[in-house]
């Protein structure tokens, strides 16, 4: 027995601390456990009637002085407030209640009585279990289920204190033992409890009935703490956690369209869990935050200025239009009067939680502040039979309800006879004739009392479930259910699965929660002057259905309001967000070349370069490829130039061929003239390459063969006129046949020539392979073009070129005056200086065109073929004129001067008369002012087939220039000089071989 008072007074030790002991109310409570906190000894050796005298004494010393602290504090009404009632209904198992009959008071304890959340709510758990226990198939065969209801004011201090009642069965029978109070009397044990209403008062209450290992369900709390096992293992509930509520009211903010709210949240557990949830779930998709406010409850300092004050904060940001208000019925009224004070009333679009959702308290009288509130309500269907029920009481007959009286005074505002004063009935005048009656008319009815009804059929099914596995079909209460195990019942109650009373099928989760069910309440003006709510979607575990048509923030303006801080960028703009604000910003635009960024809505970026922005400045759009396309008209220009190039070079081919054994085309040194052909033919050609679209390859042979057509050009001319040069250089030092000038000779120097192009090449290709890129000259520009045409590289190719050009040119200037008929280094000279001219012409041409592609290509491809064109026109054009109309002087003797064909007719006659020529012709070259022709005798004409005769016998070769020195006699070394002053061998005689040697 000890061990059992043991726990008993450890017991009165928790339970002191779970009062709210900073309360005043509680001192007394807190002065008697010190002064016999040193007597705990003693106390163990009490008896269980001592022990129950001692607890009875401290509750009516608490009571006491609970009771007058409240009459003090309104003595000057002498009317004791509140007073305890309960409602008891007898029964073999015993339900505790605590319900919310009167409202929340700041001042006083217990305020007026509350008609829908208080009162019907009673009536349903008082109905539901008459229906339990009366219908004629009963849940529990054998064994009624009675009720212990109290009074909690939806206070959760004052609902603590009644709900010491629920545990004196528990201490009374600690071990198994009931305890008889005066012996007369036996406490029953409470097996489970129903309510609180309040998440502050079912938390609470829960720490309490934890200790005792009674099952609690709650059938309006809502609160997400309550859904932690590890704290509040014994509680269960009916309706949903505020948890899913919370999406609810989100995924409605969304589908509004809305991105900046304000919150406003009752500074409670109910309001602070949800505004935590709030706060998470906004973060998530990113909505903001404007005002964030707390209702005050509970405090006496929630004056009108304190309402007033909330108004005035949710103004100073005017573009959050929408509002979530998480309080309870008695707060929001008084806010909305607030709004009304402040002529604030349509400013504000209301979110509403199920705490004052479709409650007249809050409408009736405000129903303009109200007007467009969007709520979110537990789902719940009416409890069948209820309303018939509810309307056919009365204060005569409904003697169960103790408070019924006050509900009635309060409903049809009159005063019963014999009724106890209250601080809200003495001001009532008139008196209750008796008439009275409760109607659908004048009655209007909590849409959630179907939670209510399902806490008490869980229980009822949890103990029919308990009953068949520990009483195997006993009727009636076994041993093995007096008491009730709490724990056991609550494994039970936690697997029930039953159709309520309203039809709808109900079972706890894994957190002992209702399912996530919700309608979404919507507070409109139906017609002129008449507000209704009405249901415009729900919301089903996790998904929101809701009929946008059906909504209406205010009569006549169909519109949906905006509460959004800044409207969103027009296309391409970027944000530049305020100072300390999320949801406000500016917009910028993005200048020409930019988009705005993807990841990052507050930057720009620029487009790559090869791209531009869309009109809209949403993503960068590739600028089209741009190179030389073959059906454009520069191309078709440039290839018509050059297609007419190639067939002139292809018939001269096709002449020089045709008259290879001919005197002219052997004059010109058949051999390097094929080679001066191939490289004109392949300058027409190159434009064929430079037209195609770049790619690797075609830019690998554009930059060869842009230098290399050139190279063969040149080298081949550069040869000719070398040779020329040094045949009659030497002729004015020497008699010696030059070396090297053979047509062999003259093939390798020129293929050597070629070859350093080919070096040349090679190596740039190995160091800096050709590429076909992207080119962006400017920012609206993509040129697809081979990689040397962005800088000067293609001066590597030309480099070598202009060098033989050069070096060309000086030596067509120094053949300059080598007589007429053997001087085709003057065709070679004309052909050097207009190369010259044309490419002076083509480099500020080629650079000044570095973004028009189709002028640039086309100046380089006509500027090839024209140097092509010149040579073909100075070199060749003469020598098809002759071979093609004048084929008469394509003889040999019209490939030497008269005078020296004179001279070798002469020699050939009369070997003195060639031997006095060359001595006249030596004196009148030492003495330049004689006339050598005075003394030049007549030669007669040699016949043409001398000529041919000694071309054929003496060589085979491409020399087809007579053999002068054949013709002029031999002088004697005695008689070569003439005089101190003249030397011989400078005469004609000399210079008639360099003639052979030239036209060889």
């Amino acid at each position: 027995m000890s061990l059992a008072f043991n726990k008993i007074f450890f017991t009165l030790s928790i339970l002191y601390l779970v009062i709210d002991v900073e309360s005043s109310k509680d001192h007394k409570i807190h002065r008697y456990y010190m002064k016999h906190k040193s007597s705990r000894n003693k106390l163990l050796n009490f008896n269980a009637d001592n022990f129950m005298h001692t607890y009875n004494g401290l509750e009516t010393s608490f009571l006491t002085e609970n009771h007058q602290h409240h009459h003090l504090r309104h003595h000057h009404d002498e009317i004791p407030w509140p007073v305890k009632k309960e409602a008891v209904v007898e029964g073999d198992l015993i339900i505790g209640g605590l319900m919310m009959v009167h409202e929340r008071e700041d001042t006083i304890t217990c305020g007026p009585i509350m008609p829908q959340g208080g009162v019907q709510a009673l009536e349903t758990m008082l109905y539901t279990l008459d229906r339990m226990n009366y219908d004629e198939n009963p849940i529990l065969p054998g064994i009624s289920i009675g009720a212990h209801i109290l009074d909690d004011c939806d206070k959760d201090t004052y609902g603590l204190e009644m709900a010491v009642d629920f545990i004196k069965g528990s201490i009374s029978n600690i071990d198994g033992a009931e305890y008889h109070c005066n012996k007369t009397q036996v406490r029953k044990v409470i097996s489970g409890v129903v309510g609180a209403a309040s998440s502050v008062t079912s938390i609470q209450v829960a720490n309490l009935l934890r200790l005792f290992k009674i099952p609690q369900v709650s059938f309006f709390s809502t609160s997400p703490e309550l859904s932690n096992k590890q704290r509040f293992e014994y509680f269960s509930r009916t309706i949903p956690s505020d948890h899913y509520q919370v999406k609810a009211m989100v995924d409605i903010i969304r589908k509004m369209g809305w991105s900046y709210i304000s919150i406003i949240y009752e500074e409670s557990n109910y309001g602070i869990k949800a505004f935590e949830e709030l706060e998470d779930l906004l973060a998530k998709y990113s909505l903001c935050i404007a005002i964030k406010e707390k209702l005050v409850k509970d405090s006496g300092v929630a004056r009108e200025s304190a309402y007033d004050n909330i108004v005035h904060r949710l103004m100073t940001k005017p573009m959050a239009r929408g509002c979530i208000v998480f309080g309870s019925d008695q707060e929001v009224a008084e806010l909305m009067k607030a709004v009304r004070r402040c002529n604030a009333t349509g400013y504000f679009s209301w979110i509403g939680s199920d705490g004052w959702s479709a409650r007249s308290l809050v409408s009736e009288g405000n129903e303009a502040e109200v007007e467009g509130t969007l709520s979110v309500q537990p789902q719940a269907r009416e409890v069948h039979g209820f309303k018939e029920y509810f309307l056919n009481l009365n204060v005569e007959t409904n003697t169960r309800n103790p408070w019924f009286a006050e509900f009635w005074e309060h409903h049809f505002n009159c005063r019963l006879a014999n009724s106890s004063k209250t601080p809200y009935n003495m001001k009532i005048t008139n008196m209750c004739n008796g008439t009275e009656k409760l109607t659908l008319n004048n009655t209007v009815f909590e849409d959630q009392l179907q939670f209510v009804s399902d806490a008490v059929l869980a229980f009822a099914y949890a103990i029919r479930d308990m009953h068949k596995d520990h009483c195997h079909g006993f009727p009636g209460l076994c041993e093995a259910m007096k008491p009730t195990n709490g724990t056991e019942l609550l494994k039970y109650l936690r697997k029930v699965d039953f159709q309520g009373l309203s039809g709808d099928r109900f079972h706890f989760n894994e957190n002992g929660d209702a399912p996530a069910r919700y309608n979404i309440k919507h507070f409109k003006q139906v017609s002129e002057g008449k507000y209704a709510w009405i249901t415009v979607g729900q919301y089903l575990e996790g998904e929101l259905q809701l009929n946008m048509s059906a909504i209406q923030f205010k009569m006549g303006h169909p519109t949906l309001p905006e509460s959004v801080c800044s409207l969103p960028c027009l296309r391409g703009q970027a944000k530049k967000y305020v100072e300390g604000e999320r949801c406000c910003w500016h917009c910028f635009n993005c200048t020409q070349y930019q988009i705005r960024h993807k990841d990052d809505p507050t930057q720009c970026t620029k487009c790559p370069m090869g791209t531009l922005p869309d009109k809209y400045h949403e993503y960068c759009e590739d600028i089209p490829e741009e190179y030389l396309q073959p059906v454009s008209g520069w191309a078709i220009g440039a290839m018509a130039f050059s297609s007419t190039g190639i067939l002139i070079t292809v018939f001269i081919f096709g002449v020089f061929i045709k008259h290879n054994e001919t005197p002219i085309v052997r004059a010109s040194g058949r051999e390097l003239s094929y080679v001066l052909l191939s490289g004109i033919l392949m300058c027409y050609s190159v434009t064929y390459a430079l037209i195609l679209k770049p790619t690797d390859i075609v830019c690998a042979i554009q930059r060869f063969s842009a230098g290399f057509c050139f190279t063969v050009v040149y080298a081949a001319l550069l040869t000719k006129t070398n040779r020329i040069s040094r045949i009659f250089n030497a002729g004015k030092h020497s008699a010696k046949r030059p070396s090297f000038i053979s047509p062999r000779s003259q093939l390798v120097i020129c293929f050597g020539l070629i070859g350093v192009q080919v070096l040349i090449n090679g190596i740039w290709m190995l160091i800096s392979p050709p590429r076909a890129i992207h080119h962006y000259p400017t920012r609206e520009d993509n040129l697809l073009v081979c990689s040397s045409y962005i800088d000067a590289s293609y001066m590597i190719a030309f480099t070598y070129p202009i060098f033989l050009i050069v070096v060309c040119t000086t030596y067509a200037v120094l053949t300059r005056k080598i007589p007429e008929a053997f001087n085709e280094s003057k065709h070679i000279g004309f052909t050097m200086y207009t190369t010259c001219v044309i490419w002076l012409a083509f480099v500020p041409l080629y650079f000044g065109t570095a973004n028009h592609v189709a002028l640039r290509i086309t100046s380089m491809s006509v500027t090839i073929s024209l140097s092509a064109s010149v040579t073909v026109a100075c070199l060749f054009s003469p020598k098809l004129y002759i071979i093609l109309i004048r084929p008469e002087r394509n003889i040999r003797q019209s490939m030497m001067p008269m005078r020296y064909s004179a001279i070798n007719k002469s020699s050939t006659n009369t070997g003195s008369g060639s031997m006095m020529a060359a001595v006249m012709v030596t004196a009148a070259t030492c003495d330049q002012k004689q006339n050598i022709q005075k003394h030049v005798s007549p030669i007669d004409n040699v016949p043409d087939d001398v000529f041919y005769k000694d071309r054929k016998t003496k060589d085979s070769s491409t020399q087809t220039t007579p053999d002068i020195e054949k013709f002029i006699p031999k002088i004697p070394e005695s008689n070569q000089k003439i005089n101190n002053n003249c030397n011989i061998g400078n005469g004609p005689a000399q210079e008639s071989t360099n003639l052979k040697e030239v036209t060889s």
